[in-house]
């Protein structure tokens, strides 16, 4: 889903580069954020329900006031001169809170605002973040109106009552910005297979695939964009709801755009398991399986 904000990058090449980016609010991370020093960079990607007021010095376990923020998509994006891979950290995964010591699942980090939340994908991923990029779900719907929608080739008619999923018929779809969001945050996609309902029963897994799979077909429909007017519509669209941290330069944007206008990234899965602590469906890392993952991103 985020690869819809990313790629959009694409289009600030020309002149209404600098228009787009003194647009985009920007967010402090200086202190948490691991500085740049090769070629390959680590870009922490946030789908959110929403972008309130947040205290970066309290995580959860804290005094946060905060109330209502989640982080319902979180991707690693990794970029560098042998191309990029991305990687979905599942939102349920079981961590401990860096500052706190509090145990509890990865997304709850984000209650407390980006900085909380990076410290703890640093944490308990033991990889560097250089970048942050967060867009919140309202405006999520506008870019992918904006480039005309996306489209996902369905293998089946789908659908999920609770994120109002509607797929009546199988193969290629163009969602729009509503149908679009409905199908990467289904948490209980369901498909009509042989005539019977059948709900996905990898769970979270299966959703990071589809999100995954939507990044791909979006990166290169956003990235083919030659309409002048929807380029137009879809920066308007990504600076009113994209969130930066303050040390992303233009130029470190642009080596973005131009390293993923090429071709989709890699996508890699991160080894986990389902388990039950305190009563909370969680998931935990699977070992040595995950640190493999994960030195793809160190």
């Amino acid at each position: 889903m985020l690869g819809v904000v990313v790629a959009l990058l694409v289009a600030w090449l020309g002149g209404r580069a600098l228009l787009a980016y003194t647009g985009i609010e920007r967010v402090d991370l200086a202190d948490v954020l691991d500085p740049v020093t090769g070629a390959e960079v680590n870009y922490l990607l946030v789908g959110s329900d929403s972008r309130e007021g947040f205290d970066p010095d309290v995580e959860p376990g804290g005094t946060s006031t905060v109330q209502g923020r989640r982080s319902d998509t979180l991707i690693l994006l990794r970029t560098g001169p042998s191309g990029a891979r991305m990687m979905s950290i599942p939102r349920d995964l079981w961590v401990t809170y860096p500052v706190s010591r509090v145990e509890g699942r990865i997304n709850g980090a984000y209650d407390a605002g980006p900085a909380a939340l990076v410290r703890t994908v640093q944490s308990a991923l033991d990889v560097p973040v250089h970048h942050y990029v967060e867009i919140g779900f309202a405006s999520f719907g506008g870019l992918v109106d904006a480039v005309g929608g996306v489209t996902v080739d369905f293998p089946h008619p789908a659908s999920d009552v609770k994120s109002g999923l509607n797929v009546p018929q199988a193969g290629p779809v163009t969602l729009d910005g509503d149908q679009a969001l409905a199908y990467v945050r289904s948490r209980t996609y369901t498909e009509v297979i042989y005539g019977q309902a059948v709900v996905d029963p990898t769970a979270d897994l299966g959703r990071q695939q589809r999100q995954q799979a939507f990044l791909r077909s979006a990166l290169a429909e956003v990235g083919g964009e030659r309409n002048p007017f929807r380029v137009v519509d879809a920066v308007s669209a990504l600076s009113d709801g994209l969130v930066l941290d303050d040390s992303a330069s233009a130029g470190e944007l642009f080596a973005l755009a131009r390293s993923l206008s090429s071709s989709p990234p890699e996508t890699v899965v991160l080894p986990t398991r389902p388990t039950v602590i305190d009563g909370a469906d969680v998931l935990l890392l699977v070992q040595p399986g995950a640190d493999e993952v994960l030195a793809g991103f160190r």
